[in-house]
């Protein structure tokens, strides 16, 4: 029994050694490896990599800076008379890993994205004052917190008016004698009218025959209050504002717009905005007013947009996002380059330039002159030809290569080698091959 449990398992552990051998001939692919291991040594061998700080390191394969940590650049060994001696050349497999990437400079119909941010306001038309026709004293307040809706005709307030008591004292005094003096009596009623009674009020009283001592003060308007301006109790004048009422079914926009913004920007233009409040959500509206004055503290120009909020989901304060697509139609059939494509120094831009003689990837710096910025990329008014190439990704690889070789580089437009300031001893650089100008 001992034995054939024994037999048992050495079956078992035959079958599992059998299966691992047979998937390590199946997967392992030592030819894959092989030539992996062989293009990496091609690789290493066509080129030198340097450092665009260090131009002292020198190492025959690809890695960091053992002095400042930046990524290593390749530089070339070869020389052809052919190419042009400003030009710097690069290896495929350098140019590959330096990640070089060229792309053809065509023509576009430049469309400019202007962001702006604001807020949404009340519309500044729709907004009133409810104000107190009666002198007196505020007895009651029928709306009393900010933010509450009214409509039109709803009372605000009660107010005790000596002044239109007295009216209307006068009122029934002269409608004793309305047939023999009816001047008095029209007087007395239009006296009462600026007090701002209606006729229907004014016959009230005068068929009672008796005076009323308190008044209310209704809403002109619907809306919502936007402001409290008095509290039980108060005194209130001929005209005293009482609240402010603003109708938000119709709200405005208010975006800051910066100096360099505005001559892309027109009334009438399309404008797609977001608020941060309501996520998802995209509106769209045109510019309907540009502030002709510039603020002199913000340096900002308002653009206004009018838009209808009959649902109430855009409220005053909220911060908004918008964006105009503006044509440049001055730039029409302009050249279009990547923004990736562009080094600056100053007031210099330039590019580089892929050579055609050559079948090795060749690059030549070239100085061009730039218009507006469309976002990710920028109008080309001089310095380039439609068809030709340049370089899109790794235009600092390129930079730093040509800076190290002493040719046309971004800081160095005439050429010539540049000496970065930088001095090490040689225990820093056992192992690596010294330049030239050091040996």
């Amino acid at each position: 029994m001992k034995k054939l449990f024994s037999n048992k398992y050495v079956r078992y552990g035959l079958f599992i050694i059998a299966g691992l051998f047979l998937g390590w001939l199946f997967f392992h692919s030592p030819h894959k490896e092989e030539e992996k291991q062989l293009n990496m040594e091609q690789i290493s061998s066509t080129a030198i990599w340097t450092c665009a700080m260090h131009p002292q390191i020198r190492m025959d394969q690809p890695g960091k800076c053992p002095i400042c940590g930046m990524d290593l650049i390749p530089l070339s060994q070869g020389n052809d008379e052919n190419i042009d001696p400003d030009a710097i050349p690069l290896t495929k497999e350098a140019a590959q890993l330096a990640n070089v990437q060229t792309s053809v400079v065509t023509r576009q119909k430049p469309v400019k994205e202007v962001r702006l941010f604001g807020k949404v306001q009340a519309d500044e038309r729709s907004i009133q004052s409810q104000v107190s026709h009666l002198p007196g004293r505020i007895e009651r307040l029928m709306v009393n917190f900010t933010g509450e809706r009214v409509q039109i005709g709803q009372p605000l307030a009660i107010v005790y008016s000596p002044e239109l008591i007295t009216a209307q004292q006068e009122l029934l005094e002269a409608a004793v004698m309305k047939q023999s003096q009816p001047e008095i009596y029209e007087a007395a009623k239009d006296k009462l009218r600026q007090l701002k009674l209606t006729d229907n009020q004014i016959a009230n009283i005068e068929n009672l025959g008796k005076v009323k001592d308190n008044f209310e003060i209704v809403s002109n308007t619907n809306g919502v209050i936007i402001e409290r301006r008095v509290n039980n109790g108060d005194q209130v004048n001929q005209g005293t504002v009482l609240f402010d009422v603003a109708d938000l079914s119709h709200v405005w926009i208010m975006f800051d717009a910066y100096e360099s913004d505005l001559p892309f920007l027109s009334a009438g233009d399309n404008i797609t905005f977001t608020v941060q409040a309501l996520p998802g959500i995209n509106f769209t509206a045109n510019i309907i007013f540009i502030d002709p004055v510039i603020d002199p503290v913000t340096r900002v120009a308002k653009v206004r947009v009018e838009i209808n909020n009959e649902s109430g989901r855009l409220k005053p304060e909220m911060f908004a996002t918008g964006i105009v697509k503006a044509d440049l139609n001055q730039y029409r059939d302009k050249l279009v380059i990547p923004r990736s494509a562009v080094l600056w120094t100053g007031t210099r831009s330039i590019v580089y330039v892929k050579q055609t003689e050559t079948d090795e990837p060749v690059f030549k710096m070239r100085e061009i002159e730039l218009g507006p910025s469309l976002g990710e990329s920028y109008v080309v008014v001089n310095g380039l030809n439609e068809g030709e190439e340049i370089v899109t990704q790794g235009t600092f690889s390129v930079d730093a290569a040509a800076q190290l070789e002493g040719k046309p580089s971004m800081m160095n437009p005439q050429g010539g080698k540049v000496s970065t300031g930088h001095q090490h001893d040689e225990t820093q650089m056992s192992g690596m091959e010294m330049p030239e100008n050091q040996q």
